[in-house]
């Protein structure tokens, strides 16, 4: 009985033209190897358990900063240079691919001694059962690191603008209850002492009874105070020195600030003339106050200035202080809510700001730019 023979493309080609079939196989696939923006790896499994790496594209010292050679000779230097976490749950992932002969698939941080560097690597592999317990994945390593670290600033500021906006509805709300406050105490007092006032003054008319100048006079009085409450509360809700416009408000700022805390500052700016809307102006305007409100506060400075400038289509404000300056970890402390604010304000207006170490000297430089949101004609 003869043998039945196989048909292949290669059997019925001359042994030279085998080999160059192979040769050429082979040079696609070093070709498609080394154009994988990672490590082509291929792994085994011994019968013992034993892992070890039969395989190693020239990928694998520039990713993790181990040469190949290395790494086929002792599989352990991958695993030591293995975060502890990730280590573990790359063994236990690495059994159960073993075991149920599912696909591979970790993510983990590896730490490049030579480079000081921890990075991020993902590895996925498909498992081919090779009998008696045997096993061999064949896959790649990829560096995510930038990935990972993008998606973490992103979580950080979901947090912290979740931080943030919990922090704004509790200041609205004291702010509600500090206009309710000043709206009961202050105007509504006053309310009814007039009331109470007139209320009398009526009943003497009524009664033939003179009616002094006094009591017109403390009625005069109390409705003076009236307006001076209702000028104190719609101020502090919006500033009426706004409407002389953003110049003649940052000046008046610090002013107020020079006489209050006694100390040297002084309002610079190259554009008298200027005009911007009404978002603009309060944004502007409530940073700069943040930022001398946290100067007074922490700063212990003596020379504080603040500059406006109009830079082409570009408004940039930059204030300044003398003082200890700010740390790294007072800018991202959990309670951060006025710097953070500050940021926030300007990212509205689709601008930045900073927030560092002055570069003249000693101190903290806040710098401010954002477009010019003209007024609306």
């Amino acid at each position: 009985m003869s043998t039945p023979v196989v048909n292949s493309p290669l059997t019925s080609l001359p042994v030279d033209s085998v080999k160059d079939a192979l040769y050429e196989s082979e040079r696609r696939f070093s070709a498609i190897v080394s154009s994988i923006p990672g490590l082509v790896f291929q792994m085994h499994m011994t019968t013992d358990g034993q892992v070890v790496f039969t395989y190693l594209s020239e990928g694998c010292e520039a990713l993790l900063g181990i040469p190949a050679a290395a790494l086929l000779k002792d599989t352990q230097t991958l695993l030591n240079a293995m975060e502890a976490h990730s280590a573990s749950q790359f063994r236990q992932k690495l059994q159960k691919s073993a075991k149920q002969h599912k696909r591979l698939d970790w993510e983990g941080r590896i730490w490049i001694a030579d480079w000081q560097d921890m990075k991020w690597v993902n590895i996925r592999a498909t498992v081919q059962d090779l009998g008696q317990g045997a096993v061999q994945w064949d896959g790649i390593m990829l560096n995510i690191s930038q990935s990972k670290h993008e998606k973490q600033e992103i979580e950080q500021a979901r947090s912290d603008l979740q931080a943030l906006t919990a922090h704004v509805q509790q200041v609205k709300e004291q702010e509600r209850v500090c206009i309710a406050r000043e709206i009961h105490d202050d105007l509504g007092g006053n309310l009814t002492a007039m009331k109470l006032g007139l209320s009398t003054m009526i009943q003497q008319i009524e009664g033939g009874l003179p009616v002094s100048l006094e009591q017109a006079n403390m009625l005069q009085a109390i409705i003076n105070q009236t307006f001076d409450a209702v000028h104190r509360i719609s101020g502090n809700l919006r500033p009426n020195i706004l409407d002389l416009g953003l110049v003649d408000a940052l000046e008046w700022q610090v002013n107020q600030f020079k006489k209050q805390l006694g100390v040297s500052a002084k309002f610079v700016t190259n554009c008298h003339d200027l005009e911007c809307d009404a978002d603009q102006s309060m944004a502007l305007f409530r940073i700069c106050q943040e930022a001398l409100s946290n100067i007074a506060k922490y700063a212990q400075a003596n020379q504080v200035a603040v500059e406006l400038s109009l830079l082409e289509d570009d408004l940039v404000m930059r204030i300044t202080d003398n003082g200890i300056g700010i740390a790294l970890a007072d800018k991202i402390k959990a309670n951060a809510f006025g710097l953070r604010g500050m940021q926030e304000r300007a990212a509205a207006l689709g601008g930045e700001c900073h927030i560092d170490a002055s570069k003249d000297g000693p101190g903290t430089c806040i710098y401010v730019r954002t477009p010019l949101a003209a007024v609306a004609t």
